[in-house]
């Protein structure tokens, strides 16, 4: 079983979650099983070991469960892009629109220097709503765009198509 499949058995499919209507894909079950985790990790780490990626962003929270891990194995330091109110230092922020209301991220002013290549990650991809946000933030750092990652993509939704004007290096482990 390649790790798509595997990742396909594990993912739980939550019905009317956050809202009725929305099939929620609940990823925690990954962290259930430390085997596929470190495989996830190992197939990341092999991914963008030759990229010259030089900082990991992890949008919150669920960005930070496997970018983290990623920005240790690849040397690089992990940037945190979190929910309006979370970060306590001047930082500067992006709103836009989800699959089920609005939101707005933000980022230390600080964490990206100007040229930084920066790999976007984040659990899913649905409309690509935060992660053109969080592309948004980097590029206003003065930071380039290396890439986006996601453990799920909900292909339904046309978030790639979205992201594909930014940058042609999208990884998605899984595709629903």
């Amino acid at each position: 079983m390649n790790l798509e499949e595997k990742l396909k058995t594990i993912i739980r499919d939550v019905p009317d979650f956050p809202k009725p209507g929305i099939l929620f894909k609940d990823i925690s079950t990954i962290m259930l099983d430390p085997v596929t985790s470190n495989e996830i990790l190992d197939y990341l780490v092999g991914l963008y070991k030759d990229q010259n990626i030089q900082g990991v962003a992890g949008i919150e929270s669920r960005g930070f469960l496997f970018g983290y891990p990623l920005a240790m194995r690849l040397g690089v330091p992990f940037i945190l892009i979190r929910k309006e109110g979370k970060l306590p230092y001047k930082k500067i922020s992006f709103s836009y629109e989800l699959e089920y209301g609005s939101s707005t991220i933000e980022l230390h002013e600080d964490a990206v220097s100007s040229g930084q290549r920066i790999l976007i990650h984040d659990d899913l991809l649905a409309t690509g709503g935060s992660a053109e946000a969080a592309a948004n933030l980097i590029s206003r750092c003065g930071g380039k765009l290396a890439g986006f990652n996601f453990l799920v993509a909900l292909s339904f939704l046309n978030g790639e198509e979205k992201l594909n004007k930014l940058s042609s290096n999208i990884i998605n482990l899984a595709r629903f």
